[in-house]
């Protein structure tokens, strides 16, 4: 069995948690990178625990973390590195979900950028679909490669955000997910923010956990 990753956590606000949130960081981050979006959404879902784990691989270029390696050499490099990775972030996330006692569709992936790349590999993939896949600044790795996703019954709702001004990944890399999957029979949402590169603003935040509190079923005022 792959060894399992770890990382920071916030447990939910209501005490025992009915709901997970996990947050896959971007290329050369680690789980602090992204576990303080957990704090600005537990009022809005305080049923939910929060875990951002480290990816298995450094980068080599300093402390931070990789879920795989970024060459630019293979063009087959992000493929061969979803799959590679997909099993250290599957046992995870089966891990994780059964400390708190809870199935698999009480699971909300949340990635940026190459976290990205891995919640829609992974998230696609789960013998049991999560309750939704949030991906900020990201792209789908594969796209020709969806018919394996065939296996869950329904797919998760998905919602793709992508700053106008990004320049590592650049926008063009949502709407083109977006119609991969929509050909897979895999239907998305997805919100532009205006302005903003490769990062996430206040709005994208508020869409994000919005989108989260409507997967879990959570009433809003």
């Amino acid at each position: 069995m792959a060894d399992l990753i770890n990382g920071p956590r916030i447990e939910a606000k209501n005490g025992k948690a009915k709901q997970l949130v996990v947050f896959l960081h971007g290329y050369g981050a680690d789980g602090k990178d992204l576990i303080e979006l957990g704090r600005q959404w537990r009022a809005l879902l305080p049923d939910a625990a929060f875990v951002a784990p480290n990816a298995p691989e450094a980068t080599g270029m300093g402390p931070g973390r990789q879920w795989f390696a970024l060459t630019m050499r293979d063009p087959n490099e992000r493929w061969t590195g979803v799959v590679k990775a997909r099993p250290v972030l599957d046992a995870f996330l089966d891990a994780e979900l059964g400390r708190l006692g809870l199935d698999g569709t009480k699971l909300a992936l949340v990635g940026f950028s190459q976290g990205t790349m891995m919640a829609l590999h992974a998230g696609l993939r789960r013998r049991r679909a999560p309750a939704c896949i949030l991906g900020y600044s990201g792209m789908l790795v594969g796209p020709e490669h969806l018919v394996e996703t065939k296996a869950q019954s329904a797919p998760p709702p998905i919602l793709l955000l992508h700053g106008d001004q990004d320049q590592v990944i650049p926008l063009e890399a949502m709407f083109i997910a977006a119609e991969d999957l929509a050909k897979a029979d895999i239907p998305c949402q997805w919100h532009l923010s205006r302005g903003v590169g490769h990062g996430i603003d206040n709005a994208g935040l508020r869409h994000g956990a919005m989108f989260i509190a409507k997967a879990f079923g959570v009433k809003m005022a």
